[in-house]
């Protein structure tokens, strides 16, 4: 799957997709329906909701799939947690760090993760160290 980025704005906020990194957890359309629907096309709708409640959602987006900006300061910098890391262990699914963590990859090179980021425990992954959802795939158990 190619490196795609979508962005969807209700003016005020934002919404960045990355469908390389989701995993379908349905966080999004579980939580926000009204805006998150991937029955329709275009599937991200922001106008359909507060920015508040849009930023609450996006926050809860444990693969980093879904990120947000808000329009006055595209340039600045992103947002971070200021918060204790929390390490949690989804059910048969991504080992879920909260907070801000740094990650180096094969060939050195770092990047910088905020809020949740769902890293792979099952092996199947085609994004490691990230989850991609190869988890249900492959019927997971842990």
């Amino acid at each position: 799957m190619k490196d795609i980025e979508k962005k969807y704005s209700n003016g005020e906020v934002t919404i960045v997709w990355k469908p390389k990194a989701c995993i379908h957890s349905t966080i999004c359309f579980k939580g926000l329906g009204e805006v998150f629907d991937p029955r329709k096309r275009p599937w991200v709708t922001p106008e359909k909701s507060t920015t508040e409640k849009i930023i609450e959602q996006v926050k809860k987006c444990p693969s980093g799939a879904l990120s947000y900006f808000m329009n006055q300061s595209a340039d600045s910098a992103p947002v971070s947690v200021h918060a204790e890391t929390i390490v949690e262990p989804s059910p048969n699914g991504p080992l879920l760090v909260y907070g801000n963590v740094v990650i180096k990859n094969a060939d050195g090179v770092l990047s910088k993760k905020n809020n949740v980021t769902a890293f792979c425990r099952c092996g199947a992954s085609g994004n490691k160290p990230f989850c991609d959802g190869s988890h249900k795939k492959i019927d997971f158990i842990a």
